[in-house]
């Protein structure tokens, strides 16, 4: 029966050089969980000569363990450091230094990477004294926590002071029975909030699952899960979460609404909480109103300079009715907030009612609707108009007596601003009309309408240039225009997004859109009058923000819907750049290979193809697997050979100069291994080169780097390469991420 494998097998080639025959058979009789820890305890190797040799061998430094970082530890839970057996040293915001016994972990590198975000940079230290440091780093002081919560406590960064601002009575019935557990929970929650703040989150949602609790946190409109929880700590959670906003924590049947403000790091934030039960347990939806993050001004909502002056012209209205239309999260709140700003600078009485009330601005009166106590958004109305205001603010037109009495206060000399929830404009008519508002008294008091969406801003630090867009997009963007898109970086936690912008249809009413109106023509009628005024539809909006830059061709058409495609032309075809059609090892025709010149934005072309390969070199290619190295290093060299041709690949090696671009047509590699380190730029050089072909512009490339060069690394990444290795070359991680690459072409 052939022996079980032992957790540390990887290590045998190294003992073969460090120990006599005799020993190493002994050790292969005797060993049944681990050789580094029989072969120290047997006396046959030192520590010390074994992370020599594995040292040596990998080209990886040995750990020093006396000084580990706060960060670092804060960064990597104990349970997650003690599964993959590592040792947190040091930390920056792009980079987590570890230490380890196994540098064939790539499932520990991979799930750190994952947790925290940061690229993992390994060290070598013994099992034993990464162990001994593990407790004395994690619990100086030998306790054991017992609680599950505070087990998730353990590796959670205490970097954050938040404090709730009002007091609220915590003696309620239905709390955590469990007193031990409410003071870890309160942190868990603190830091949840503070997390979600820090990473300009807009809501958290709290969802109860069928094993855990999952937290997940929405960043520019998109939702991201940043943390799975116990199952069991899913109601002490939810419990506390409605204490701060005095719900009810004993009826768990019922959805609730409330809000509570928190002043984080001395920083006040109000949260707008609701509950919903559902077959797991409730969900609790936190909506964060950072007014710190939130610059309620039209200069930051990215509108054009079109969309920009219909809108000015709305607000110079002395009186009438102005409508924000758009879904739930489209920015309708923070438009008006923008445009009371605006007004507000003529010195008039605003008011507002508002359910919620989101934001807390100076000079305004603002009004919460409270539905039990009677004080409905048309009860607030009616007692709005006997306060002399100028402009009313209506957070929204629910039913038919709100928009009567907003259409009557329109009528009457105040200039009413509120929302709708419809697709576009003129929808708002349609809508408005059926609530019960008469057209002729509708025309008389609307003014404009304001459809928008919030589309997701490019980051300026990695945007790249796009390959290939959509049709409906490519057809519709101006001769000469290029389309970006998102790559990834720090900046943007690895989206290729920072922030968001308005996409905005403006429909101001001219004498033709009033006559529409009052007629009761169609929603279309009214669409084609005000856009033979000059109104811009959300689409063409969002393709002004495709052309300038600012957002993807992708991301608009996740937020906006397009036209039609024409007939004959599937919704789903791309429209082409600059993009390569190859399969990895396929000829590389000389015709291909003209430059791209204007057809790849900021790209170098080559007058001079590389010369086409022969049909042999091509299927010799296809069957090798080759692999182009770009090396003047012999070390280099040999270590890729080593890692890579037991895998099946046949390591090609050429020097980083001019003829590395012929010999890429002639062997017509599946993948470029380039090493920028030592030679002098021309390894970059050779990249862009290549770039700038149709033929080669998706090859596979992936360079290598200095250590701690984060410049290089960048500047690898900008001149569009596949994928980077910093510090040495690791032949486990080199095979990995060579065959991710070749998954996705």
């Amino acid at each position: 029966m052939p022996a079980s494998p032992r957790r540390d097998d990887w290590l045998l080639p190294t003992l073969e050089a460090l120990l006599t025959p005799e020993h190493l058979r002994r050790l292969r009789e005797t060993v049944r969980e681990s050789y580094w820890e029989a072969c120290v305890d047997g006396g046959f190797a030192t520590e010390t000569a074994m992370l020599e040799a594995l040292g040596a061998r990998f080209r990886m430094p040995v750990a020093d363990l006396s000084a580990v970082s706060a960060r670092a530890r804060d960064l990597v839970p104990e349970a997650v450091a003690r599964r993959y057996r590592v040792l947190p040293l040091a930390a920056t915001d792009a980079v987590l230094e570890v230490a380890t016994a196994d540098p064939h972990d790539l499932d520990g590198e991979r799930a750190l990477a994952f947790a925290t975000g940061r690229t993992v940079r390994v060290s070598l230290a013994s099992p034993s004294r990464i162990l001994e440091r593990i407790d004395e780093v994690y619990r100086p002081d030998g306790a054991v926590q017992e609680s599950a919560v505070q087990r998730i406590l353990d590796g959670v960064a205490s970097g954050y002071d938040v404090q709730n601002i009002a007091e609220v009575d915590e003696d309620v019935d239905g709390g955590p029975a469990d007193g031990a557990l409410e003071r870890p929970v309160m942190q868990l929650v603190d830091h949840v909030l503070a997390e979600a703040i820090a990473a300009r989150a807009s809501d958290v949602h709290v969802e109860m699952e069928e094993r855990g609790v999952a937290v997940r946190f929405r960043i520019d409109g998109v939702l991201r899960q940043t943390m799975s929880l116990p199952k069991g700590v899913g109601g002490p959670l939810v419990s506390r979460v409605k204490i701060m906003a005095k719900l009810d924590i004993a009826d768990r049947l019922r959805p609730q609404d409330g809000r509570a403000r928190v002043a984080v790091n001395g920083s006040p934030v109000d949260l707008r909480i609701s509950t919903l039960p559902s077959a797991h347990g409730e969900k609790v939806v936190v909506r964060i109103l950072d007014q710190r993050a939130t610059v309620l001004s039209l200069d930051v909502l990215g509108m054009h300079a079109a969309e920009r002056a219909r809108v000015e012209r709305l607000l110079a209205s002395r009186e009438g009715l102005v409508l924000v239309t758009g879904p739930t999260g489209s920015g309708k709140t923070t438009t008006l907030y923008s445009m009371l700003r605006e007004v507000q600078r003529r010195g008039v009485n605003v008011v507002t009612v508002e359910d919620p009330v989101e934001y807390r601005l100076p000079g305004i009166v603002q009004v919460q609707v409270h539905e039990k106590a009677g004080l409905t958004f048309a009860a607030a109305l009616r007692s709005i108009l006997r306060q002399d205001p100028d402009v009313i603010l209506v957070g929204e037109i629910r039913d038919r007596e709100t928009a009567e009495i907003a259409v009557q206060a329109a009528l009457t000399g105040h200039l009413v601003f509120s929302t709708l929830h419809t697709i576009d404009s003129a929808g708002a008519v349609a809508r408005l009309g059926d609530l019960g508002v008469e057209s002729f008294k509708l025309a008389a008091a609307l003014k404009g309408v304001i459809a928008q969406r919030l589309v997701r801003r490019l980051c300026a630090a990695c945007r790249t240039a796009a390959s290939s867009v959509p049709s409906s997009v490519g057809a519709a963007l101006a001769a000469g225009s290029a389309a970006l898109a998102p790559r990834g970086c720090v900046d943007c936690a690895s989206t290729g997004y920072r922030g968001r912008l308005a996409v905005t249809e403006v429909l101001v009413v001219d004498a033709e859109v009033e006559r529409r109106i009052a007629g009761g023509d169609s929603s279309d009628r009214v669409t084609d009058a005000a856009r033979s005024a000059g109104m811009r539809s959300l689409w063409e909006a969002g393709l002004a923000h495709v052309a300038a830059g600012a957002t993807s061709a992708d991301e608009l058409l996740r937020v906006v819907e397009a036209p039609a495609a024409p007939p004959g032309e599937p919704a789903t075809a791309r429209h082409d750049f600059a993009r390569a059609e190859r399969t990895p090892g396929a000829a590389i025709s000389e015709e291909r290979l003209a430059p791209a010149g204007a057809d790849a934005p900021g790209l170098a072309g080559d007058p001079t193809g590389p010369a086409r390969p022969s049909a042999a070199c091509v299927a010799e290619a296809r069957a090798a697997g080759v692999v182009l190295l770009v090396s003047g290093d012999p070390d280099v060299a040999s270590t890729a050979r080593a890692a890579l041709e037991p895998a099946g690949y046949t390591v090609t090696e050429v020097p980083p100069n001019g003829s590395a671009v012929a010999e890429v047509a002639r062997v017509a590699p599946v993948a470029l291994l380039i090493d920028s380190r030592d030679s002098g730029g021309a390894g970059l050089a050779l990249l862009n080169r290549l770039r700038g072909h149709r033929e080669t512009w998706a090859l596979p490339a992936l360079l290598l780097t200095d250590a701690a060069d984060d410049a290089a690394e960048v500047r690898a990444l900008a001149y569009r390469a596949t994928d980077v290795i910093a510090g040495r070359l690791r032949p486990p991680v080199v095979v990995a991420r060579l065959k991710a690459l070749l998954r996705r072409v």
